[in-house]
């Protein structure tokens, strides 16, 4: 439990001081993320699906909107992954 403690944001910590187990911490934290997490990923995945080239900006502008949206996604899924 203190190996969860350890790595814990002061304001993440505040929503799990309350649990006494290591399981019980870390289900009230897959609680709390997991959601936000798909959530994200979901804006993303949209994101992703609904982007266009377009004639008015650059393409170097719109390579670099799209790298970031990759990015993103990619790190979702290691975050997903992290708490797995």
């Amino acid at each position: 439990m203190s190996a969860i403690i350890l790595y814990l944001w002061d304001i993440v910590l505040r929503d799990v001081t309350k649990e006494v187990t290591a399981t019980s911490m870390w289900s009230k934290l897959k609680s709390l993320y997991m959601t936000k997490l798909l959530a994200h990923r979901q804006f993303f995945k949209q994101q992703l699906n609904s982007f266009k080239m377009l004639e008015s900006k650059t393409i170097k502008k719109q390579l670099t909107k799209f790298n970031k949206i990759l990015n993103h996604l990619e790190n979702i899924e290691d975050e997903n992954k992290a708490l797995v």
